[in-house]
């Protein structure tokens, strides 16, 4: 999940003997919190089905049946799976005491890769995500994807560490308040309960908002040029990356003095994400004229048709994180585009995005069909 490879992943969980646990343990404060939380918010239904997303070793999993959900627990990694079904095999022999109800089965599944038609089950009354969010990298379309298939009246459980409560070195693990408000924004019903240092949140009643347009900050006050990046993978995803003031944006940014829209897209996308290509695999598709704080400004829209490398933050002072959007999703993204990259979505996308900003545009090259950048 996210920028951690399989491998490195299937590594941690080797490195542990069973007797030191790869992560926090489903402590005494916790359990009372979500045990509270299932009584009074999500309590199991007849047949109630959980789907338990980076299960780990498999502790929630095996709690939330004790309540009486049948759970499917599915992790990225074989070994997290392995030592799951070892720890299960274990609990259970070293009791004679009966479960009380429901069953867990164990499925190695890539929530962010894999689709979604090859999980257990269609539709789940819970689907949890005990210290896993925040290692998902596509953790917006992720969630659209996940919030589909919950049943009526079902709920999403994200038990998270909170940034303010982990050293400023391990914040990759957590989510600060900013996140917790983009997560929670696209639902009616949000419950939040705490548990030392650890945010339990109970999502229901999904209201996706229309998506707004915002800009960043008062430009420098001289005319501004430069390109913004359309960029599919091979499922027509399109890349927008995080900005730390709070937007979502297309790769791209300023062209220097003696470069070319096409050269400085090619450039800045490197520079904020590692992925190269090629001017062969480029098409400069429209000019774009607008203004911020009364300073004109000029964007390129710039189509990418091949590229290589997956994206990586290398440039944390500007940009959080990098996710591939669903094309649907954007009009109902609940959180602001930076007002270039709408209007460069827009020139390959016409009409998806609704109540656009005025701009002036001076088409050039014909955009490519949706999925083809």
């Amino acid at each position: 999940m996210g920028d951690t490879t399989q491998e490195e992943w299937n590594a941690h969980y080797d490195a542990h003997d069973g007797e030191s646990p790869p992560f926090r343990p489903l402590g005494d404060a916790e359990r009372t919190v979500l045990d509270d939380v299932l009584d009074e918010l999500v309590p199991a239904p007849p047949g109630g089905l959980a789907l338990d997303v980076g299960c780990g070793q498999g502790e929630l999993a095996r709690h939330l049946a004790t309540t009486g959900y049948r759970v499917d627990a599915i992790d990225y990694a074989h070994s997290a799976v392995a030592s799951a079904v070892a720890s299960a095999t274990s609990a259970t022999s070293a009791t004679t005491e009966p479960p009380d109800t429901g069953e867990v089965a164990f499925v190695h599944f890539d929530i962010e890769r894999d689709p979604l038609a090859g999980l257990p089950h269609a539709a789940y009354d819970l689907i949890t995500f005990r210290l896993s969010f925040a290692f998902i990298r596509d953790r917006t379309r992720v969630m659209n994807r996940l919030r589909e298939r919950l049943r009526p009246g079902g709920a999403v459980c994200v038990i998270t560490p909170v940034a303010d409560a982990v050293p400023a070195g391990k914040r990759d693990i957590a989510l600060d308040e900013e996140e917790i408000g983009l997560l929670s924004a696209p639902w009616h019903s949000v419950e939040r309960r705490d548990a030392e240092g650890l945010a339990v949140l109970v999502l229901r009643d999904a209201a996706p908002s229309p998506v707004a347009f915002g800009n960043k900050r008062r430009a420098t006050p001289h005319a501004l040029t430069g390109a913004g990046v359309v960029v599919t993978d091979e499922a027509g995803r399109v890349l927008l990356g995080r900005s730390v003031r709070g937007v979502w944006e297309l790769p791209g940014g300023k062209n220097d003095g003696d470069e070319s829209f096409v050269q400085a897209a090619l450039r800045e996308l490197h520079e904020e994400t590692g992925l190269r290509a090629e001017v062969a695999d480029t098409a400069l598709l429209a000019i774009l004229m607008d203004a911020s704080h009364g300073v004109p400004r000029v964007t390129a829209a710039v189509g990418v048709t091949a590229f290589s490398g997956n994206p990586t933050v290398r440039e944390p002072e500007l940009i959080r994180r990098w996710e591939w959007h669903e094309v649907a999703d954007l009009p109902t993204l609940g959180a602001e585009i930076f007002v270039p990259s709408a209007h460069v979505l827009d020139t390959v996308w016409p009409g998806l995005l609704p109540d656009l900003p005025p701009v002036h545009r001076h088409p050039i090259a014909q955009p490519p069909q949706p999925g083809g950048c």
